[in-house]
């Protein structure tokens, strides 16, 4: 057999899972996921637990040497949304079959193993459907690129190579769920258009519907990440993508990123004192963890947040979520937390906004952007194939 694909059950092997997309990428595009985060899903600690083990498996060609890795999990919120038996699988990461020298003279394919070794787990499921790649949901994750290869990922945005997309599709892969990144650029030049003209508000309205936007201060937020929670879960109803985010989950999310916040982007609004929408930005750390390979020590930990702390941030951001109260939305709530993002972005003197996957057609969820004067940065797609 050219490659052999076996589950990792020590550190070194863990080690080697964590490695193999720092060596198969180039530095200048690739981000890696977080060493800390893989390392608890194979430890089954974190939110996941609940849903089940997160196997993680390397393949290695005849020489020994690691040409992929993937990891199968099960979830079942995802299993109701979309009213089937899901076998997911994600980290998914392999070698080029048709240009590595050596996987060319063997013959061998590490995608192809990978994801027969999917589909038979999800064969002995009783899984309908083979679905990925994701971290461990397709909200969590952008896919795979089918475009925009030449611009670098960044934190949770994601990078993969041209060949992704033709070895899925080689292995009779079909398309799901296409989305794209967005990116803003020269935020901080004083000749582009004003936030007042970029997004038109009816100042009136805000005093009739008793609007105020208010900026997530570390203190504010915890106060009121409940009712942002609540607000993500109930936008999130009519894409079929995203799943109930619990409260054990949205807490571990949020603890990350307060590590990193600048007070001045996470933007939510209150009508008549109650919480109806949220934009949540944080600074891009795509670079923190390009050279910390994805594994910083305690003390570069300490560092990044001391920089936080003090204000001391990278020019560039990433917006992260947002979200409208259903019975709100259509009534241009997010169009103004857009602008006061827009400002907020060019007085902290950031450059540039990135922003993760919006479904494709999305219109209401694009508009932040394109009142920025933004573009397409990369076109996404999660790939499935049916079991029965």
């Amino acid at each position: 057999m050219a490659i052999e694909v076996t589950k990792v059950t020590d550190q070194a092997s863990l080690r080697e899972f964590c490695e193999l997309p720092l060596r198969l990428h180039p530095r200048s595009h690739y981000v890696p996921v977080p060493e800390r985060r893989i390392r608890a899903w194979y430890e089954g600690t974190g939110p996941q637990r609940r849903y089940g083990p997160v196997d993680l498996y390397l393949a290695r060609d005849c020489r020994g040497r690691v040409v992929g890795r993937t990891c199968l999990h099960r979830n079942s919120a995802l299993d109701a949304r979309v009213g089937r038996q899901v076998q997911l699988f994600g980290l998914t990461e392999f070698a080029d079959a048709r240009s590595d020298p050596a996987l060319v003279v063997d013959g061998a394919d590490p995608a192809k193993e990978l994801l027969d070794l999917a589909e038979q787990a999800g064969t002995v499921s009783g899984c309908d459907l083979l679905l990925g790649p994701v971290e461990l949901l397709p909200d969590q994750s952008p896919g795979v690129l089918v475009s925009g290869f030449d611009e670098r990922g960044f934190s949770g945005g994601g990078w993969s190579p041209p060949y992704y997309p033709t070895a899925y599709e080689r292995l009779g892969f079909t398309r799901r769920w296409p989305g794209r990144t967005w990116i803003c650029e020269g935020l901080d030049d004083p000749g582009r258009l004003r936030p007042e003209k970029a997004f038109v508000v009816d100042e009136q309205r805000m005093q009739d519907e008793e609007l105020r936007v208010h900026r997530g201060s570390r203190r504010s937020l915890r106060r009121v990440l409940p009712a942002l929670r609540h607000i993500l879960n109930a936008s999130a109803e009519q894409v079929e993508q995203r799943t109930e985010v619990s409260a054990a989950d949205f807490a571990e999310r949020a603890a990350g990123l307060s590590r990193v916040l600048d007070e001045r982007l996470p933007l939510y609004l209150t009508r008549a004192g109650e919480p109806v929408a949220f934009l949540l930005a944080v600074p891009d750390v795509s670079p923190f963890l390009v050279a910390t390979r994805g594994r910083p020590s305690q003390r570069q930990r300490l560092a990044l947040r001391a920089a936080a702390w003090r204000g001391d941030h990278p020019d560039q951001a990433a917006l992260v979520a947002s979200g409208t109260l259903p019975q709100w939305q259509g009534r241009g709530y997010l169009t103004l937390l857009a602008r006061e993002l827009y400002r907020a972005l060019g007085e902290a003197g950031y450059r540039t906004l990135r922003g993760y996957r919006v479904p494709e057609g999305d219109r209401a969820a694009e508009a932040p952007y394109r009142g920025m004067g933004g573009r397409p940065l990369h076109g996404t797609a999660f790939y499935e194939r049916r079991l029965r």
